[in-house]
């Protein structure tokens, strides 16, 4: 079965779409990010999301979402209760500045109920452990809340030179049976930079300290000579947390 058979197969279990993937996929790569998500809004309405982390560039996205004037297409941040006092700061600042009405959704199993039955699983030096906790505190939310809005295609930040794993990324691809839409993929963290600057948008705090890539307060570290944007995440052991990626699989662990 060659590629095409594939992905024909995995949208026949799912008619999201009006046009084939390898089309829609080849008119997204002729637009702007800004049109890409209207190219969502338009084909999903309701059903459009967009994802966020309050993180480096999340700002970027968000920023699209005001200047689309477009309040209609909801906005969702997994909050998993361990994030830096930074990071929550930083959500407030960028909510107020874009005018954006956030949904906030969070695990059904607080970190005190998490940790009292599983320990710290980020601490373990386990790449099993690291998995639990992604699937309880990040990944089983955002399903959880895309089936409650009946969300059939989300869009986020992602790039293809964060990580092994996303530099086989598609602008549109299936993740867990819903399609996932990355408006910026090509960009550079160049692009980010000067977009923020040309937009006036404020940078994450930590920002300023060196972190080239935020997440949990107990799994996140600034740059280093040794380590780089994502490999500076989950003690190295991981460079995804779950959510970009259809299964668990070899592409989470550290690169050799």
């Amino acid at each position: 079965m060659d590629d095409k058979d594939m992905i024909n197969k995995s949208m026949a279990k799912i008619p999201l779409i009006k046009t084939s993937l390898i089309e829609a996929r080849e008119k997204l790569a002729q637009l702007s990010p800004e049109k890409r998500l209207e190219w969502a809004f338009e084909e999903f309405d309701q059903k459009f999301a967009v994802t966020t982390s309050f993180g480096i560039q999340s700002a970027v996205l968000l920023n699209m979402i005001h200047q689309l004037n477009n309040n209609q297409i909801k906005v969702i941040w997994v909050d998993t209760g361990y994030l830096p006092t930074e990071t929550y700061q930083y959500a407030d600042l960028l909510a107020e500045k874009l005018s954006l009405e956030i949904t906030v959704i969070q695990s059904s199993i607080s970190p005190a109920r998490m940790e009292a039955l599983y320990g710290k699983l980020w601490a373990n030096n386990s790449l099993k452990d690291l998995e639990q906790y992604h699937q309880i505190r990040k990944v089983q939310p955002l399903e959880e809340a895309f089936t409650k809005y009946e969300i059939t295609c989300w869009a986020s930040g992602v790039r293809s030179n964060q990580t092994d794993n996303r530099s086989s990324m598609e602008i549109l691809d299936v993740i867990r049976e819903r399609l996932s839409l990355r408006p910026i993929l090509e960009w550079s963290q160049k692009d980010i930079f000067y977009y923020m600057q040309k937009n006036d948008l404020p940078q994450h705090p930590l920002f300023e300290e060196g972190y080239s890539t935020i997440g949990d307060w107990h799994s996140s570290a600034p740059d280093s000579n040794d380590s780089l944007g994502r490999k500076t995440r989950f003690g190295g052991l991981k460079q995804e947390c779950g959510i970009h990626i259809a299964e668990q699989t070899n592409k989470n662990t550290k690169s050799d």
